[in-house]
This record gives structure tokens, C-alpha cells and sequence, in this order.
């Protein structure tokens, strides 16, 4: 089990690699944030420009390969340069917005599996009765909305909730916290602000989850090993709980490893919508201010996201698939 972990954190660190400088390089040769300069009034003197696009390792005169050979060098120290705007180390701003994605993204996502794989094999088991047909309907319903309609109408619910409660604020819908706030109120505040975007990532998650884990509860069912397991005088519930679901589990997981890595940066709308300035957003906003430092740093981490829900995955793989562990 060791040697095929061990070849499988090769084979990703090669691909974090790949990744990282393939989305530098691409980025470098596509933005121009020298067009950031231009037209201003009063206009900037071009020694200016030229001086703080050198210091961001930006300057359209020098070579792409030679601008890339030093940001890697960088990077192998820890620095993945400046902001294209302002004197912040792009680290600092990825460590900042890392945490709010984090605190965001986590019990939306843990809930959604959760309940994603709860609802699968309650319908696979009790198929076409109607908790599966309610399940797969909500599901069906949930997967054709638009992420954008599902968090107006959560939102528009707690604005309901909050009008008739009498507290204006109970849910706040935008923002991570407010400011002006200490003690148990400040992370109070925190955790009613996290109630709706967590509701929409549970909702979101739990209907992707519920339909992977029906179908291959479903191929489960009728395998020849339950058959056997029954024979040996378990009951069926015991059957499909010792041995059912923990097979149906072996493909789920790898799902639900790399959904999560890349979840972090994939959830711009939600992100956006409710004000939270994490890592989504920040991809959005380096992109638009055509800034090479910022969109390699987050290209990086979400490789590295990617390199350890791989990790994860072939970890749990291998805890619930014996063949695994005996290679």
C-alpha cells in the first residue's frame, strides 16, 4: 500500500508542476498589465510603469521563459511576488483568502455528502417507493436550477424569515462578519451568517451526491457477494450496511475528494452573492486585473487541492478496498 501511495504523490507532484507553470506562462503571455497604466489623468511617466511592472516581475520587454525562470525561483523560497495593485505579497492575500474560503465551504460541503449519500441509498434501496421518488425529483429539480436562482431564492427565504421574526438581522446574507462586534456576539454573528450559504452547498452537494451513490448502490444490490453474506445468515439490513454500502462507498470517494479540492476556487457564485471574499472571487478578480502572480499562486494551490484530495482518495480507497492494500 505504501509503494502505490508513494507512486501515486509522484505522479501528482508532477502535475502540480505542469499545472502551475503551464497556467504561468499562459497567463504571461495573454495579459498585458501594462494596459492598466494607460490613460490616466494625470498620465503616469513611463519610467514609472516600467519600474513597477520590473518589480512585479511583469515587464512586457522581458522574455517570457526568463520571467517564468524567476518567479520559480521564487516560488521555491516562498514568494510568489506582489499584487499587480498595491505592496501585498500575493501569499498574504492567498492566506487570507484560503481561511474564508475554508470557513465557508466546509459544513456546506460535509452536510452535502453527508446527506447526498444518506439520500442515494435510502432510494436505491427503497426504489421507486416514494422517499426515492421524492429524492430523485428534488434532486432532478436542484441539478437544473441555476446555482445563481437556488441562492436568490435561499436568500429571499431568510429575508422572509428575517421580516417576520422581527429582527432585521437575524440571517445576515452578506458579508463574513460584522466588524464592530466582540465575544460571543462577534462569532455569533459569524455563525448565523454562515446558515444560508451553507444551506445552498448542502442543497447543491447533496443532489450531485444522491445520484452518483443511487446508481452504484444500485449495481451493488444485486452482486453476488450480498447473496453470499445473506446465505452465511446475515440479515439483510446487516448485508447492505457491512457490505452494500461500503462498496457502493469505493467510487463516492474519489468523487468526493477532487469535489471538495476544487470546490474552493469553484464557488464563485456563491462567493460573490454573499460577499465572502475567498478564493473563488479572488480568481475572478486577478483575472480581471490581468495579474500573473496572482493567478499562478491560485492555479498552485488548487493543484496542490487537487494533489492532496487525490492523496485522500487513494487513502480511503485503499481503507475500504481490501486489493488495495495487499498490491
Amino acid at each position: 500500500m505504501l509503494k502505490f501511495l508513494a507512486r501515486r504523490l509522484v505522479n501528482y507532484l508532477i502535475l502540480v508542476f505542469i499545472a502551475t507553470s503551464l497556467a504561468y506562462i499562459l497567463a504571461s503571455m495573454t495579459f498585458h498589465p501594462e494596459n492598466r497604466y494607460l490613460g490616466r489623468n494625470p498620465p503616469i511617466p513611463a519610467s514609472t510603469i516600467e519600474q513597477t511592472l520590473k518589480e512585479r516581475n511583469a515587464a512586457p520587454d522581458t522574455p517570457v521563459l526568463v520571467r517564468y525562470g524567476h518567479w520559480l525561483n521564487g516560488v521555491a523560497h516562498g514568494d510568489f511576488g506582489k499584487v499587480i495593485q498595491g505592496e501585498e505579497p500575493v501569499s498574504s492575500e492567498l492566506k487570507r483568502r484560503i481561511g474564508v474560503s475554508l470557513r465557508l465551504l466546509f459544513f456546506g460541503t460535509v452536510l452535502g455528502a453527508v446527506f447526498g449519500v444518506l439520500i442515494g441509498v435510502v432510494g436505491a434501496v427503497r426504489q421507486r417507493k416514494p422517499v426515492d421518488v421524492v429524492g430523485t425529483v428534488g434532486s432532478y429539480i436542484l441539478l437544473a436550477t441555476p446555482t445563481v436562482v437556488i441562492i436568490i431564492v435561499v436568500q429571499t427565504i431568510f429575508v422572509w424569515i428575517n421580516r417576520h421574526s422581527g429582527n432585521a438581522g437575524l440571517f445576515p446574507q452578506t458579508g463574513e462578519y460584522t466588524s464592530n462586534l466582540h465575544g460571543l456576539a462577534f462569532w455569533l454573528d459569524r455563525g448565523r451568517r454562515l446558515v444560508a450559504p451553507t444551506i445552498v452547498l448542502t442543497l447543491l452537494g447533496a443532489s450531485f451526491y444522491s445520484r452518483y451513490q443511487r446508481s452504484a448502490m444500485l449495481d451493488v444490490l444485486g452482486s453476488d457477494f450480498l447473496r453470499t453474506a445473506r446465505a452465511k445468515g446475515l440479515t439483510r439490513q446487516q448485508a447492505l450496511f457491512k457490505h452494500g454500502v461500503r462498496t457502493a462507498l469505493i467510487p463516492m470517494m474519489t468523487f468526493f475528494a477532487y469535489s471538495f479540492g476544487l470546490l474552493l476556487t469553484g464557488a464563485t457564485f456563491t462567493e460573490s452573492l454573499f460577499g465572502w471574499n475567498g478564493m473563488g472571487k479572488y480568481l475572478i478578480e486577478s483575472v480581471q486585473s490581468r495579474d500573473t502572480n496572482a493567478v499562478a499562486a491560485v492555479t498552485c494551490f488548487t493543484a496542490v487541492l487537487v494533489l492532496l484530495s487525490g492523496m485522500l482518495s487513494d487513502i480511503l480507497y485503499a481503507a475500504l478496498d481490501p486489493r488495495v492494500r495487499s498490491r
